[in-house]
């Protein structure tokens, strides 16, 4: 168990751990010198129940409140020090509204310097302290009325804390590990040791982790766990780290980053959260405030846009983003205070719902109702909102990321769909996909309406005029299915609806069977339109309009006005290609050139086709082929179906 202390300075929190634990806390010089505790102080201590009880000394001046937040977020029991002849200070209301923002479940209260007073007060600040505690989530926490000088009453508080020690409820080991960083220092024989109190999950000595948002990778070389040696610690356990990287230093950490599981890097710039500004507040916060974010032991600069409305009043809850001046990790719930824009003043705090925070939209109805959700406390909650909401689905590893809830843990929602793209698998909710599947055929039907003499659009035209919100990948997976139905039919690149044909005259028919012949024998640098008319002694508007109209049966490609080549000479160039790169990873139009005979011209032509109809990729002067283009998907049919029998 984690055990903080909190309140106004000179209350006696030190002196009253060092009557708990027998164990001194100032340890720095500085601090010994001026009498209170400058950094987060740390000591653990058997309270009877066989496990260490760890003890963190907050401090309690002003210009160290930031500290006090550092210690606060891993927290299991607050332990409230007010001091007799004092009472409730300003500070001891200040702490204990952080408490209550960051959600530390359990309070007492050390009732100090009882041997300086009279009984008659001793009675006073029991009533303040009641009053104190009585609107907040602590009302009704037990009061212990001590002196750690005399030693009365130390005996009944230590008892009850040992008592809470085994009532304490751990958390989850089934999340990854994620721990904020307090301290960074160096061991004389060791290196860099990083301390902090595990968050989530479990950590063993040679596991992988990474500092983030840094991005640096680390190598769990040694560790303690409740100021023991260990050799794995578990989530709430105050943990000092050895860690190992390249070219890494204390100097090269900073307090606030976080030590997590690789696979919960994902630095943050905005977060979408639940804000509830302090009833002591005296004004409201406004649309764009600017604020000192605390969320473990970071602080961060940055404003507060608001989501339903302009303005929160002292005492209520809203939606909000915030916008921040740098990045930062966290995960779905974690808890956050805000401090004013000159960090004097605690505003409020809340819970992050959201790390992934979209830039645009973030007011929709649409966007409002999936953070609603997201006030839940759970994925499998919350899921169905999302999905109802997400056209490109939801990829599982960003919920993984979004709510450190590693997929094995799941119980998904009856009916969720789990589909197949080229990224990786989504989740989609049934309405939403088939919704989708309704509004590509519609589209395709208009199309057909509006273009009676066009066979049907290539892939990337369907998803412009149909779907242009879809992620390519989503788009691919979705017509891969409906083609796969039989939905939909392809027909060369073109896709059309079963049914759907475009006619040749008897006259069309008539020229093609002229024109065809002397296509073929063209190969790769086929006879232009007005060629072909003198050839043929025929109108070059007609023989233009009857090429044009198998370009658009799927018959023939244009390359360039008036250069048509047939689809099988098309594939036959497509090969060259991809041998090309099969070779040398990637295709140089003078390789092109030279492998298919014809001039630099006419070959950059043609690869600027492939890079229109979604073949290659432009890098510099080179291409790359597209693995996921229709036309590489027709070669390999065009494969199987030649290879011989096995």
């Amino acid at each position: 168990m984690i055990v903080g202390t909190a309140g106004h300075i000179d209350h006696g929190k030190t002196a009253l751990l060092r009557a708990l634990t027998g164990v001194e806390g100032d340890h720095r010089r500085e601090e010994r010198e001026r009498g209170i505790t400058i950094d987060l102080g740390y000591r653990y201590a058997d309270l009877g129940d066989g496990a260490p009880t760890g003890f963190i000394d907050v401090p309690g001046h002003e210009r160290f409140v930031h500290n006090m937040l550092a210690g606060a977020s891993g927290i299991d029991l607050l332990l409230l020090v007010i001091a007799a002849d004092d009472g409730v200070m300003p500070q001891t209301r200040e702490h204990l509204a952080i408490a209550e923002l960051l959600g530390i479940g359990r309070a007492m209260v050390a009732l100090t310097k009882i041997d300086r007073v009279a009984p008659a007060r001793l009675d006073e600040v029991r009533l303040q302290i009641g009053a104190l505690l009585a609107p907040g989530p602590f009302a009704g926490a037990p009061i212990f009325p001590l002196s750690s000088v005399t030693g009365e009453g130390v005996a009944d508080l230590r008892g009850a804390l040992a008592q809470a020690a085994g009532e304490r409820t751990w958390r989850g080991t089934n999340g990854l590990f994620r721990l904020p960083i307090d301290r960074a220092f160096s061991v004389a024989g060791a290196g860099v040791v990083v301390t902090g109190t595990a968050f989530a999950g479990a950590v063993a000595s040679g596991d992988e982790l990474m500092l983030s948002p840094s991005g640096r990778r680390v190598r769990v070389r040694g560790l303690h766990a409740q100021n023991r040696t260990a050799d794995a610690a578990h989530a709430g356990q105050r943990v000092a780290l050895n860690i190992a990287g390249e070219r890494l230093t204390v100097e090269s950490i900073r307090r606030g980053e976080w030590l997590v599981h690789p696979d919960l890097h994902g630095p943050a710039t905005r977060l979408d959260i639940e804000l509830r500004l302090l009833p002591s507040e005296v004004h409201a916060l406004t649309h764009w405030t600017p604020v000192h974010l605390h969320l473990g032991a970071q602080d961060v600069t940055g404003r507060v846009a608001l989501l339903d409305g302009d303005r929160v009043r002292p005492g209520e809850a809203a939606l909000a983003q915030l916008v921040l001046n740098g990045p930062t990790h966290a995960v779905h719930g974690d808890a956050l205070v805000l401090r004013d824009q000159s960090a004097q003043r605690t505003l409020g705090g809340g819970r992050v719902l959201d790390p992934f925070a979209p830039t645009r939209h973030r007011r929709t109805p649409a966007r409002i109702e999936q953070l609603q959700a997201l006030r839940g406390q759970t994925l499998e909650a919350a899921l169905p909102t999302l999905l109802a909401h997400a056209d490109n689905g939801i990829a599982p590893w960003t919920l993984e990321r979004q709510f450190n809830h590693p997929r094995a843990h799941w119980r998904l929602p009856a009916g969720v769909l789990e589909l197949t793209t080229r990224q990786g698998p989504r989740l989609f909710a049934p309405e939403v996909w088939n919704g989708l599947r309704s509004r590509l055929l519609a589209a395709l039907e208009r199309f057909h309406a509006d273009q009676p003499d066009e066979l049907g659009p290539d892939r990337d035209r369907l998803r412009r005029i149909a779907l242009p919100q879809l992620e390519r990948p989503v788009f691919i997976a979705l017509l891969e299915s409906l083609l796969a139905e039989e939905a939909i039919q392809a027909s060369g690149p073109w896709l059309h609806l079963p049914g759907h044909r475009v006619l040749l005259t008897a006259a069309e028919e008539s020229l093609k069977a002229r024109l065809w012949p002397l296509l073929i024998a063209g190969g790769y640098d086929p006879p232009w339109v007005r060629d072909l008319a003198r050839a043929l002694d025929h109108d070059e508007a007609e023989v233009r309009h009857l090429l044009r109209k198998l370009a658009r049966l799927g018959e023939l490609q244009q390359v360039v006005k008036d250069l048509f080549y047939p689809e099988a000479t098309v594939r036959a160039l497509a090969r060259r290609l991809l041998a090309l790169e099969e070779n040398a990873g990637m295709v140089q139009a003078a390789d092109f050139r030279d492998a298919i005979g014809l001039g630099r011209k006419r070959s950059i032509q043609l690869l600027e086709h492939f890079d229109r109809i979604g073949l290659t990729r432009r890098l510099g002067n080179a291409r790359k082929v597209r693995r996921d283009s229709a036309l590489v998907a027709a070669l390999a049919v065009d494969a199987a179906s030649t290879a011989p029998d096995s």
